[in-house]
């Protein structure tokens, strides 16, 4: 560089400079774009690489869902077989009087079926009907009874439950002169009631 004149040292120095120049607009026009491009590209490639072990998976589970579909599509079939159907005065009556023979319940006034809205869900896919039914049995056979039926008939429920001493309990309670025997104060005890019945109804009964 001692060597070189003033004139070699600016025309080194101008090629210098240059020359980076060169290589900024090389790096800012061509390597940055393509490294922008570069990451897209496997941006895309890894989104759809998921996609692909997604699709993988729901082919591998595809029978394990068929299964799954089966049992509860077996599921439904069963709680509709058990909904209300055909002649609903019939099916009531015979539903309760059935299910009642264990406890010491009595239920001998049965309405005909009235629809009801279910009120359960919005746009849910099956009708109902209300029944209102009359009876008399003891607090606590009727709360075993009430609580077992709910949980046995799922498509099935209480509603509006009323109690009242049983009709006829006054007039046959003992005077004065007369002592209570263990029948008259148990009979004294039972209660009459009233309640609803919503039952929702088989979709494929006529």
């Amino acid at each position: 560089m001692k060597h070189l004149t003033k004139q070699q040292r600016d025309r080194i120095v101008a090629v210098g400079i240059g020359t980076v120049m060169v290589l900024v607009l090389v790096w800012q026009g061509l390597i940055v774009p393509q490294q922008k491009h570069l990451a897209t590209v496997l941006k895309r490639i890894a989104e759809q690489q998921t996609k692909n072990d997604n699709a993988r998976r729901l082919i591998a589970a595809a029978d394990e869902l068929q299964q799954q579909l089966q049992q509860a599509t077996a599921k439904l079939q069963d709680a509709e077989a058990g909904m209300a159907s055909g002649d609903m005065y019939s099916w009531i009556i015979q539903t309760i009087s059935k299910f009642r023979e264990p406890y010491n319940v009595d239920i001998p006034q049965f309405s005909r079926e009235v629809p009801c809205e279910v009120g359960l869900f919005p746009e849910f896919p099956y009708r109902a009907v209300l029944f209102n039914l009359r009876g008399t049995a003891y607090y606590h056979d009727l709360g075993r009874f009430v609580a077992d039926f709910e949980n046995r008939f799922p498509y099935l429920r209480v509603q509006n439950l009323e109690l009242e001493p049983a009709a006829g309990s006054a007039a046959n309670a003992p005077t004065k002169a007369e002592a209570p025997n263990a029948a008259t104060k148990a009979e004294s005890e039972k209660l009459a009631f009233r309640m609803e019945i919503v039952a929702l109804v088989n979709p494929n009964s006529n």
